[in-house]
């Protein structure tokens, strides 16, 4: 039987991605518009686990002034539609990339969650997520949703599925661990925050990816940004370094990431070997204006092109 996957995104955005050389604070800056595209943490997962041929649904909250967008993006993709729609707009998000490679956002407001949204959410999320063996949470939490709700909602997702992917910032970040889902994604500085210091070096890092392993994660791993990724478990720690890449755009690059990770584990394939997919379509991701893999050639390519390290 082939496994059933939905992500869940509650904060999603239309994201409107442009590059500008040298961005002058102040000034009068002259960007060029790369794209303009329905998106949010989990959308972005969905769309490149489609691509790599896995049947996906997504959920979460939509803003009903303009949802237009992301139903055709599901229509386009076939991705199973499980979004509730609320009062409001979908906020939009401005992302834009420095010859640097830096990258600024400006995200907007969007809708406020109302109570009674989050209790039809809880209640019927709860019902129809029964029928999925893997289920992706990701991103930020919308105005009106309550830390200590979204807090118990992952309980009882952990508590009815055994592989729940968490990858999100901050406090929510912080409640979410709560739950003990099965892999979480942080990035460096998220896990700086999380261990209330900063965390200069690899082994560093690595004691506290350990110390969540120790409360009860089982899977902890951390995007290093260009310096790849680390994989940390009770029984191995996995380094993963791709190679210097053109940078067009680093939007979505972890999102890739949560999708490599989620497509290897469901072709049960090796903490290694998984760590190496997900870090060559993170690699191949930043090269372009949007998440996606369009050329499973190159993506073979990239694979060969990344060095894996195991850690003693």
């Amino acid at each position: 039987m082939t496994a059933k996957v939905v992500t869940i995104t509650f904060n999603p955005a239309y994201d409107l991605i442009g590059f500008c050389a040298n961005i002058e604070v102040g000034e009068v800056n002259l960007v060029n518009t790369t794209s303009l595209h329905a998106a949010g943490k989990g959308i972005n997962v969905a769309k490149v686990l489609r691509d790599l041929g896995v049947d996906v649904a997504a959920g979460g909250f939509l803003g009903k002034d303009n949802q237009d967008g992301f139903l055709q993006l599901f229509d386009q993709l076939d991705i199973d539609n499980k979004f509730q729609v609320v009062e409001g707009r979908t906020r939009i998000n401005v992302k834009l990339t420095e010859q640097s490679g830096d990258v600024t956002d400006l995200n907007f407001s969007g809708f406020t969650i109302t109570k009674d949204n989050w209790t039809q959410f809880a209640q019927d999320s709860c019902v129809w997520l029964k029928e999925f063996d893997m289920i992706a949470v990701s991103g930020s939490l919308p105005a009106g949703i309550e830390l200590e709700a979204f807090s118990q909602w992952m309980k009882q997702l952990t508590a009815q599925c055994k592989h729940v992917v968490f990858d999100s910032s901050r406090q929510a970040f912080e409640v979410g661990l709560k739950a003990s889902p099965w892999l979480i994604k942080p990035n460096d500085k998220e896990l700086e925050i999380w261990a209330g210091k900063p965390l200069k070096t690899r082994d560093e890092i690595i004691a506290a990816a350990q110390d969540l392993v120790q409360k009860g994660i089982q899977n902890v791993v951390v995007s290093l940004g260009s310096k790849g990724a680390l994989w940390v478990t009770n029984k191995e720690v996995w380094l993963a370094e791709p190679p210097v890449c053109k940078v067009v755009s680093t939007v979505g690059a972890g999102d890739s990431m949560v999708a490599g990770l989620i497509y290897g584990q469901l072709k049960q394939q090796s903490v290694d070997k998984t760590l190496c997919l997900a870090s060559a379509i993170a690699a191949l991701s930043v090269g372009q204006s949007n998440v996606g893999v369009s050329n499973h050639d190159e993506l073979s390519k990239m694979m060969d092109k990344v060095i894996l390290t195991k850690i003693k």
